[in-house]
């Protein structure tokens, strides 16, 4: 049985793919043991759970600077495996998910305050891991030109979604999370965090062109927690709303299973992001039989497999006609549901789990 560690961070999409390994790799024949850094406070939002490393990772890595590379930090596992950036070299083969190289390509959409730091870590993390996970095939390239990866020791593994999304929830849990949040059913909505690269003012942009009618009739649902840089955006969406336009914004959303009772109930799913190692929401959309307006920008297009509306992320005219006519057109919409579901079922976080799982044995027959 193999003993990987597993490290996560926020119940962003990092967050969203280390707790989906942790309920699926038992399933695919691992015996996982999940262990933490050290942190000075875990709030609710937090998916750092498990045992506690013995140290922070601050002090881990100031010890991987000052010490000789023969140092290694003892672990009681057969491999270790981290799904964000924070590596420090140990006494057993280490596994790297890198999700993108998003810090370095476009440190503009990056904190500051942060920026050169994850950049040095995620060029350390690749330096100290027998072996690299890339969530897609766009993110292989990107790893190759940004931080000079040997691409043959990367595989790529797809995100997913459960296969729960698969099947339709219950009708009257439904509508009462719907209601609990105020919201009618056949909203246009999106879900990713207020930053600049999730294009979200592009998006308000696109459906304020759209036809008051239309816009009376389907609201805009932004389920996202403010970032790095969001101010001017959040300003925005406050005035639409006290102007009276039909525009919600579910910033404190966090229960997995309210939030696919908010795509079940959705109209239209819009992702207009300008990067994305992978995307997770949109996959989840394809499984709750939702039609997509997805960007066609980084790793998108591989992601949708064909089964989203594209439109140029820069456009917002472009946006505003794919959601109409996702909203309007009842062929083009049929199509596109069937098409997002045939995709979801391709993607599923068991069949994550599996090739994660496969990765692992081949690092520890080498």
């Amino acid at each position: 049985m193999i003993e990987p560690g597993l490290t996560g961070g926020r119940l962003d999409g990092i967050g969203v793919y280390t707790r989906a390994l942790l309920r699926r790799l038992p399933q695919a024949g691992c015996q996982v043991q999940p262990y933490a850094w050290p942190r000075p406070r875990k709030g609710a939002d937090g998916i750092s759970i498990g045992t506690p490393l013995p140290q922070s990772f601050e002090h881990a890595s100031l010890v991987d600077l000052l010490t000789p590379v023969q140092h290694r930090v003892h672990m009681p596992a057969d491999l270790f495996h981290v799904t964000d950036y924070r590596i420090v070299r140990m006494d057993c083969p280490v596994v790297a998910t890198l999700h993108d190289a998003l810090p370095v390509k476009y440190p503009e959409w990056c904190s500051p305050r942060l920026r050169r730091t994850k950049n040095w870590l995620q060029r350390k993390a690749i330096a100290k891991a027998d072996h690299v996970i890339a969530v897609s095939h766009f993110a292989i390239d990107e790893l190759v030109q940004h931080f000079g990866v040997d691409p043959r020791r990367i595989s790529v593994v797809p995100n997913g979604v459960d296969e729960e999304w698969l099947e339709a929830p219950d009708a009257q849990a439904v509508a009462a999370t719907l209601a609990r949040h105020g919201l009618a059913p056949g909203y246009f909505l999106t879900v990713g965090t207020l930053q600049p690269r999730k294009n979200i003012a592009r998006l308000l942009d696109a459906w304020l062109m759209l036809p008051a009618d239309l816009r009376a009739e389907r609201a805009l649902v932004i389920v996202g927690a403010p970032g790095w840089r969001c101010e001017e955006l959040v300003a925005r969406i406050e005035a639409a709303r006290a102007a009276g336009e039909n525009l919600v914004w579910l910033h404190g959303l966090a229960d997995p299973e309210d939030l696919r009772h908010v795509y079940a109930g959705a109209g239209v799913f819009v992702f207009p992001s300008l990067y994305e190692g992978f995307g997770i929401p949109v996959v989840e959309a394809f499984a709750a039989g939702v039609p997509v307006v997805a960007s066609n920008a980084s790793s998108l297009p591989e992601v949708a497999g064909g089964a989203a509306l594209e439109t140029d992320p820069l456009d917002a005219g472009q946006i505003m006609e794919a959601m109409r006519t996702l909203a309007q057109d009842g062929q083009e919409r049929a199509r596109r549901i069937a098409l997002g579901r045939a995709r979801a079922r391709q993607l599923t976080w068991q069949a994550t789990a599996r090739l994660t799982a496969q990765v692992y044995r081949a690092v520890l027959s080498q």
